[in-house]
């Protein structure tokens, strides 16, 4: 039964791993999780939204350069 017992561990060990990596890389999981997730965290470019972050930028310039002038002179 000892040698039995050792085939049946050692194939246990082996196909554990074996199993996960062919699970993991499946197309089909990797579209539905990973590439829906990486979607969520960056979302595809929105115009509207670039054309709002270029204002806030051009206001935060002007700030800037309004402090500038007025830090220089005390």
């Amino acid at each position: 039964m000892g040698v039995k017992l050792e085939v049946f561990r050692m194939l246990l060990y082996l196909s554990f791993p074996v199993t996960m990596f062919w699970v993991s890389n499946q197309a089909g999981y990797f579209e539905e999780h990973v590439v829906r997730r990486k979607r969520e965290i960056f979302p595809p470019e929105d115009p509207e939204r670039r054309r709002e972050m270029r204002e806030f930028k051009r206001r935060l310039q002007k700030m800037q350069e309004e402090k500038l002038p007025r830090a220089s002179r005390d």
